[in-house]
């Protein structure tokens, strides 16, 4: 059976790297997309020839277009790809919040997945694939002042209508909505919260759902 196609943002840390590892180990070719060239060509050396780095910014449509049209063309065609880059805030709340970071998050978090699935969907409408998108606790319940939460609902609202919109043509859209997870985005190591590996094998249940079923939404909270 031919391997399928997985196209990955943000595969340069965290979530993303964790997903592209139990992907290769589950039999799948890796697009990894990111900003940070170095670690990209690390871990697709570390991974093999199953993995592609595909330097770029999800801020800019044409490097997402490009890299999907190169993944497509290395491994034949594009079975899945994930939303996966966001950022967060230096300076918490609205009213002492700074709007040039706003302005830099919503190109990542909002504009970002706009666009990443913009670029993914002719794609996705060949192969009738699947759409992952990080969603968040944050973007399921109030938090004070968080406009990072709020770039969250975004996401979760997005992609109710984005999987009705890929229903059409046999396509699925599933967010992965996890809480406080243990990466790079807090200043300090959480090893009593989710780990970037439960992460992942939750995005790899979804790709592994049968052809009845279309897993909508996976939420994960610390067990801790």
């Amino acid at each position: 059976m031919t391997a399928k196609t997985l196209f990955i943002t943000g595969a340069s840390s965290g979530i993303g790297e964790a997903t592209a590892r139990a992907a290769v180990a589950q039999g799948w070719n890796v697009g990894l997309f990111a900003r940070r060239a170095d670690k990209l060509q690390a871990l697709a050396a570390e991974l093999g020839e199953t993995a592609l780095p595909l330097p770029g910014d999800v801020s800019r449509t044409e490097d997402l277009t490009k890299a999907l049209a190169t993944l497509a063309d290395r491994f034949g065609a594009v079975d899945a790809a994930y939303a996966n880059a966001g950022m967060g805030l230096d300076h918490p709340g609205v009213e002492k919040g700074a709007p040039e970071e706003w302005r830099r998050m919503i190109d990542v978090n909002v504009m970002g997945v706009l666009y990443t699935a913009h670029a993914a969907l002719p794609h996705l409408r060949s192969s009738k694939g699947h759409m992952l998108l990080t969603g968040s606790a944050a973007g399921r319940r109030e938090i004070k002042g968080s406009v990072y939460g709020a770039s969250k609902w975004f996401v979760h609202g997005f992609a109710e209508n984005l999987a009705a919109e890929m229903h059409e043509w046999g396509g699925r859209c599933t967010v992965i909505a996890p809480g406080m997870v243990n990466t790079a985005f807090f200043d300090q190591p959480k090893p009593d919260k989710i780990q970037p590996d439960d992460v992942a094998r939750a995005a790899l249940f979804a790709l592994s759902a049968g052809p009845t079923a279309s897993l909508r939404e996976i939420f994960l909270m610390p067990q801790g």
